[in-house]
């Protein structure tokens, strides 16, 4: 679920970058009324503008909602590494094995 999240997540960052670079800026309407030429479009003058602030309103909305998915995601998996329950719980204690006191080899007699 989270790879699918963060593949939307990155696809809506590219179209948000893409749908951005594309609208004209406040300024730019200045510029034509100065015989900088007609801005002719498909969508109409006024009709582009509209159109693609709507639907990068949009993206962005699902754009932070993914960030949020996201970080819930990244919380949960910081939260279960740190957690006291992934640790094994032993209760006894490792047998030992009985061992001479002396470090050195035994030699025969």
């Amino acid at each position: 679920m989270q790879t699918f999240v963060l593949v939307v997540h990155i696809i809506l960052a590219v179209l948000m970058i893409v749908l951005i670079l594309v609208q004209h800026g406040k300024g730019a309407d200045a510029g034509a009324s100065f015989g900088g030429g007609g801005a002719a479009t498909v969508f109409g003058a006024d009709g582009s503008a509209n159109f693609l602030t709507r639907v990068t309103a949009i993206l962005t909305a699902l754009f932070f909602v993914t960030s949020l998915t996201l970080a819930i995601f990244a919380k949960k998996q910081t939260s279960d590494a740190y957690s006291l329950s992934s640790v094994p719980v032993t209760t006894s204690a490792p047998e030992k094995t009985p061992e001479t006191s002396s470090t050195a080899p035994k030699t025969a007699e």
